[in-house]
């Protein structure tokens, strides 16, 4: 969805897919790791589990990461550079090969990570924060600009995941709704993590209607304004 909006808005866009192990795109990237490198075929050469497999395709491609670079560059007028990474977000942010290419691209190009939060299950207490948790540990390992999307606003509306980010008071009520050990360690960690989140560019979409593409895409522009700062 996000590729049509820019499309439509007349964008010229190039897209990666870095996920091996994904069965079916719903765009077609311009670059797809699946056709340098296959991760079930590596499973089974080096008997590998699934997440062994994707980060050995992903070792494998980021040894060619300077030829990623160099079809990019011949690109000429590019507004945007989207890249689809595997959605275990340990394989990537804290491996080696995805230390390789997001500073590869980091140097080369105005670099923007999008993390992904489910609207729906961020209603959890305690699964709101595991994002926070998450979307932290990446921004400060990557050192780059980072903005929060939440998917699925066509069935939940986003507005409660914003307050609980600008409004610590708001968050401890909803966290004094429920009487479990997790919610006592998310008390703990929303003390300690509030200071930190609480200016984090956030905002609601949908990738099924659409919705909120225009907001996200002025908030990645107030990002890239960052990452030359």
């Amino acid at each position: 969805m996000l590729i049509n909006t820019l499309k439509l808005a007349g964008k010229n866009v190039y897209s990666i897919n870095l996920d091996p192990a994904i069965y079916k795109l719903s765009f077609t990237p311009n670059i797809d790791i699946r056709d340098s490198v296959s991760y079930k075929a590596l499973m089974s050469k080096y008997t590998l589990g699934p997440n062994g497999g994707i980060m050995t395709a992903l070792n494998l491609f980021a040894t060619q990461i300077d030829k990623m670079i160099s079809l990019t560059a011949a690109k000429s007028n590019l507004d945007f550079i989207l890249i689809d990474t595997p959605g275990q977000i340990e394989v990537f942010t804290w491996s080696a090969s995805g230390q390789i290419i997001s500073d590869s691209l980091a140097c080369s190009y105005p670099t923007v990570i999008t993390y992904i939060a489910d609207t729906v299950r961020s209603q959890s207490v305690t699964t709101f924060m595991s994002n926070m948790l998450y979307a932290l540990s990446i921004m400060y390992k990557s050192k780059l600009p980072l903005l929060i999307a939440f998917n699925k606003i066509d069935v939940t509306p986003h507005t409660f995941a914003t307050e609980w980010i600008k409004d610590f008071e708001a968050f401890e009520k909803a966290v004094d709704k429920e009487d479990t050990y997790r919610a006592t360690l998310t008390r703990s960690l929303s003390l300690v993590l509030e200071e930190f989140y609480k200016n984090m560019k956030s905002c609601g979409v949908s990738a099924v209607t659409g919705a909120g593409m225009k907001d996200y895409l002025t908030k990645i522009e107030a990002c890239v304004k960052e990452y030359y700062e």
